[in-house]
């Protein structure tokens, strides 16, 4: 008789201890960071109203600090060009393996640089920059433990997660954001990381920010189905906007290019050309957050609304396509809701529906201007009602959002993060070594390629090898007539020049 032993399976819970540091770390780094920015932005603000008071000391100060704002970043980024943009491409670029980043010079330098760069008035967000924060300290913390290429992958996108759940409240979308956007699959090693993640450094957001939803707009009435043909119209137009702003972000990048000046001194531009703005308009700084919250609280006229649209638009492209360490999340959700208030606006000008649903509207114009941008709607839904607290308003909320999303879609739009990696590792001149060999995991999905398939009959790039196929907690040999099932985790071993083949014939890569 043979006795069987009792034995913990401990790998899962390993990865547990390991993410609850990571997100204690991206807590409070991110914390640290979104307290910077958001005190920057209102020494800055004030400074702008006190010139329009007439006092020249104020005007001196800002004429003397922005210019030496872009010469510290231009420092920055061209000792660590890394810490360009949002951050998030990078993350994905590293998760692909097509990137190769220092963790601590990028963690300490896009702190420095975003803080500054954000601080400052520019109409970007804290998000791209605390995912990229998050994602560095899980790094760091893979490469300390001298974890595989593979198994550092679990931490760098748990550290994302958490980036994006301290910077918004909203740990769940910080979650669904890294399997939807960035790691564009489900690994269960990876989802447990990063729920574990996403929550310990919520949780340490919330000890220092409050509990209160980030965008917490109120009580949300419940939109009449009455009304949902209005919804569709919202989602046709917040469609074509979103597929504008794919269009405008990305030739913003390539007006800087032509530019006979250094990338890392593009940053210049936008804090030079903010001052007017600040000086006339110093409420209409930063991220947008403040912006969202008021259009709740004051009526906003229909010009006033469209030349709002207008700036915040203008100022995100030139903002963004400079380079410098800033996201466009959060610019995507104040452009959202903006719009969405000009439509609700003019249905209530013509009578089409009560002024009581404009609300519906602002929160409805975020969730799907991210998610037909993005091309990522889950996250859109799930963010922004975790950030605003309701959940009465997930039926329009997903189809306003999933309109948006098709419209960019039959317009060929791609999601703008991973048109800024192509960009990204295009300029980079990106070149992968023949001979460097990596192990990816690609899952067997409900049908898809993989399902019900001899693994002899898999098409395979040349020299590459399944090395063991995982069902659920049993690791199986990958013999030739071993069938694949949904659920699976096929290891394979290739060239890393094959990647973009293996994605070519069809398979989903973890």
């Amino acid at each position: 008789m043979i006795k069987k032993h009792f034995q913990l399976k401990t790998d899962k819970l390993s990865i547990v201890v390991y993410t609850i540091i990571i997100g204690l770390l991206t807590g409070l780094v991110v914390s640290l960071f979104r307290f910077s920015i958001e005190k920057g932005l209102y020494f800055f603000q004030i400074l702008y109203i006190s010139i329009r008071h007439g006092h020249l000391t104020a005007l001196l100060l800002v004429l003397g600090l922005n210019p030496l704002i872009g010469l510290i970043v231009a420092y920055l980024l061209k000792k660590e060009p890394n810490i360009s943009g949002s951050g998030i491409p990078q993350v994905e670029g590293q998760l692909m393996g097509d990137i190769k980043a220092n963790w601590w010079s990028t963690l300490w330098r896009k702190f420095i640089a975003g803080i500054l760069a954000i601080g400052s008035g520019l109409m970007l967000g804290r998000e791209g920059p605390s995912i990229q924060l998050g994602s560095s300290i899980g790094q760091g913390l893979a490469q300390s433990l001298n974890l595989s290429h593979n198994r550092s992958k679990v931490f760098i996108a748990s550290g994302a997660a958490a980036g994006l759940a301290a910077a918004f409240n909203a740990p769940l979308a910080g979650v669904m954001f890294v399997l939807e956007e960035i790691y564009h699959s489900i690994s269960p090693f990876v989802w447990v990381g990063a729920l574990v993640a996403a929550s310990v450094a919520d949780f340490v957001s919330a000890v220092v920010f409050g509990q209160k939803p980030v965008l917490a707009l109120g009580y949300l009435p419940i939109l009449p189905v009455k009304l949902y043909g209005l919804l569709v119209v919202f989602g046709i137009i917040l469609g074509c906007l979103g597929f504008l702003y794919q269009k405008t972000l990305l030739f913003s990048l390539t007006a800087y290019s032509k530019l006979k000046l250094p990338k890392y001194w593009y940053g210049l531009i936008p804090l030079i050309l903010i001052i007017p703005v600040g000086i006339f308009w110093p409420t209409t700084l930063g991220g947008g957050n403040s912006i969202i919250l008021s259009l709740q609280k004051v009526s906003f006229s229909l010009p006033l609304l469209f030349s709002l649209v207008t700036l915040r638009f203008i100022f995100s492209m030139i903002s963004y396509g400079s380079g410098l360490p800033g996201g466009i999340f959060l610019p995507i959700l104040t452009l959202g809701a903006l719009n969405g208030a000009l439509m609700g606006h003019i249905f209530i000008i013509l009578s089409w529906m009560p002024a009581t649903y404009m609300v519906n509207f602002i929160v409805i114009g975020m969730a799907a201007y991210f998610a037909c941008i993005g091309k990522a709607p889950f996250t859109a839904i799930i963010l922004i009602v975790e950030m605003v607290g309701s959940i009465t308003h997930i039926l329009p909320l997903a189809l306003v959002s999933l309109i948006a999303y098709l419209v960019v879609d039959v317009l060929n739009g791609a999601p703008i993060y991973t048109s800024l990696l192509q960009r990204l590792l295009k300029n980079n001149n990106q070149q992968l070594s023949v001979n460097d060999l990596v192990t990816i995991e690609i899952p067997v999905l409900a049908g898809g390629l993989m399902e019900d398939c001899l693994i002899q009959n898999l098409p395979l790039p040349p020299k590459a090898l399944i090395t063991l196929v995982k069902r659920a907690d049993e690791v199986l040999i990958p013999s030739g007539d071993l069938v694949l099932r949904p659920g699976d985790l096929v290891y394979l071993r290739l060239e890393k020049s094959n990647l973009e083949k293996i994605k070519s014939f069809g398979y989903e890569l973890n």
